[in-house]
């Protein structure tokens, strides 16, 4: 859904700097590694902790900044001298001291407010496919929300709607490998919903290029993997890569609501309905915008290839 859009600006003259919330994330860190490899970019990474500072990637063309969003100095720190923002900040999972109120919504509208103070040129926010403010879904609602925000913020903006992302670290590509590692597993709804998984290379490759290229306007893109399986027939895939058979079992997918909906009477955050009903739903898109983003899709086959070599590489 394109709102408005221009020819892209000359980006080769100097340095595109870029400033980039929740850098410490699978993603963040995985969007560094490609800005380290390139010359045309520079990069303030955003953290919430001192501690976590230590796990970015050390180069140059990387300034760590600590930033709390509460704390507008912080945010006038983190955007100083640069020209676009990389919203990675927010959750999927609840937890006791964070909600998708005070993780996915409020830190957004700070940083929409930071980029106006700052004169920041362009926001590419990454969402998550299904995000809809109107939505009965918590999760998608706040993702919606937080849409909006940006999209009536007066900065020019590329929002990315996501599927499911493999990669080093990510929720997914953990989930995926112990569950392919098992000789039986019980999925929900037996695992035959629709998945579109995408390289978060290629995401990296997809966010870099919306950094280049600022578009006057909002732009909305869904990006998804090449090619739809089957949770089940990618854990049996995978197992199958790593050189065994995965039995898959059947958990319905309403009595692991119930369960989840009973244990969210003593405790707060975790697997929730709500989580569910994310993780089961079916990623579908009338159009891909991988052409749109610039970004060459890579295989699934060679993605859970990497997948496989990487975990190698750390046992």
């Amino acid at each position: 859904m394109i709102l408005h859009s221009r020819s892209p600006t000359d980006f080769k003259t100097r340095p595109v700097r870029i400033a980039i919330t929740g850098a410490n994330s699978s993603v963040g860190n995985i969007l560094l590694k490609h800005i380290v490899d390139q010359d045309d970019l520079q990069a303030r990474a955003g953290v919430r902790t001192q501690q976590t500072v230590a796990t970015l990637p050390s180069d140059p063309g990387i300034t760590p900044c600590v930033i709390c969003y509460d704390d507008k100095e912080t945010l006038a720190t983190l955007l100083d001298g640069v020209s676009c923002l990389v919203h990675l900040a927010g959750i999927l999972i609840e937890g006791k001291h964070s909600t998708y109120q005070t993780a996915n919504i409020d830190p957004t509208q700070a940083v929409v407010e930071a980029c106006r103070h700052a004169n920041v040129k362009h926001i590419v926010f990454v969402s998550s496919l299904g995000a809809d403010s109107n939505s009965g879904n918590r999760y998608y609602r706040s993702k919606g929300v937080a849409e909006e925000i940006i999209m009536h913020s007066d900065v020019c903006a590329t929002i990315i709607r996501t599927s499911m992302l493999l990669g080093p670290g990510t929720a997914g590509a953990e989930s995926l490998v112990r569950f392919a590692s098992r000789p039986s597993v019980r999925m929900l709804g037996g695992g035959d919903y629709s998945l579109r998984p995408l390289d978060v290379d290629d995401l990296s490759d997809a966010i870099l290029h919306c950094c280049r290229v600022q578009a006057d306007g909002v732009t909305v893109h869904e990006l998804l993997g090449p090619e739809p399986m089957t949770h089940r027939e990618l854990i049996t895939t995978t197992g199958q890569l790593m050189g065994h058979n995965v039995s898959i079992g059947t958990m319905p997918v309403w009595t692991a609501k119930l369960g989840a909906a009973m244990a969210g009477w003593i405790r707060r955050g975790g697997m929730t309905p709500t989580v569910i009903e994310v993780i089961t739903a079916d990623e579908t898109v009338q159009t891909n915008a991988d052409v749109d983003l610039g970004v060459r899709l890579t295989p699934l086959s060679v993605t859970l290839e990497k997948l496989l070599l990487e975990k190698a590489h750390r046992q």
